[in-house]
């Protein structure tokens, strides 16, 4: 359950859009004789109309980003661990930007069983159950989910803002009602999908840009609601997998922007240290 708490600080991923760029003819006439018109076309440069369009979407990506002070969610999780094991459990999750994010943790009856306090520094979890108090450095969330996180990071994941999107992105594909960006970051490659439409995120397939590994996770995006002039997703999935597999359902019952919050965390002294 503790690896469970920092992958569920792990989830969730990206919003988008695009627009075309057209060329326009520019027809030139000269006043002083009757001679026909001269047009002047310019030449058909596809390569420079893919990188225009590639870079007008990422600039539509950028100001589609959710601003946010504090953040809010009340989440039903279904979740797999690499063992198999299932866990169906209710997360409490606040969030105050690059300042920290806390989660509680409920199970059966509403009972309390873990929560998490995370800065830029640090991440300390309380394992009610066992009573045993965690407290590490925030490389240990790095070291449990094999991602290269920090606060902002994590806070961006959660909030449903693009991670791991590098603008060197090197090509883009059309299909019915979508359009995919393909980005080659120093961690990732990421096949990001939007739809055509609507320029909301619709996948995110990271895989790991060290050919020697073998890890990639994929994203999805559903559901989503409109409040404070956000179009926030409230169903998600994440599927992670290397050398084992990891999946998880996220289903947002509630979610609130730029309300005052507070995040409670004290160590029982009866706790053992760990």
């Amino acid at each position: 359950m503790i690896r469970f708490i920092s992958i569920l600080s792990v989830a969730i991923i990206s919003f988008a859009s695009c627009r075309s760029a057209k060329n326009i003819q520019n027809a030139i006439t000269r006043k002083d004789t009757v001679e026909a018109p001269i047009v002047i076309t310019p030449t058909y440069n596809p390569h420079e109309d893919s990188v225009n369009f590639i870079r007008e979407t990422y600039r539509q990506i950028q100001e589609k980003q959710i601003p946010f002070t504090t953040f809010s969610g009340k989440i039903d999780v279904t979740y797999t661990d690499a063992d198999g094991k299932n866990y169906n459990v209710n997360a409490h999750l606040r969030m105050y930007k690059d300042s920290v994010i806390w989660v509680s943790i409920t199970a059966i009856l509403g009972i309390e069983g873990l929560r998490a306090y995370i800065t830029a520094d640090s991440v300390k979890i309380l394992n009610k159950q066992d009573k045993v108090y965690t407290a590490r450095s925030v490389t240990y969330l790095q070291e449990v989910t094999e991602l290269p996180l920090d606060l902002s990071a994590l806070q961006n994941l959660l909030v449903g803002n693009p991670v791991f999107l590098d603008s060197n992105i090197n090509s883009y594909s059309l299909s019915p009602g979508a359009i995919s960006l393909q980005s080659n970051g120093e961690f990732f490659k990421n096949l990001f999908t939007i739809g055509q439409a609507d320029k909301l995120a619709r996948s995110s397939k990271l895989d790991d840009a060290d050919e020697s590994r073998s890890r990639t996770c994929y994203l999805t995006y559903d559901e989503y609601e409109s409040k404070y002039n956000i179009s926030f997703a409230t169903r998600r999935t994440i599927n992670v997998s290397e050398t084992k597999k990891l999946d998880i359902k996220l289903d947002f019952k509630q979610f609130e922007f730029n309300e005052t919050l507070s995040f409670p965390f004290s160590v029982p002294k009866n706790y053992k240290r760990n």
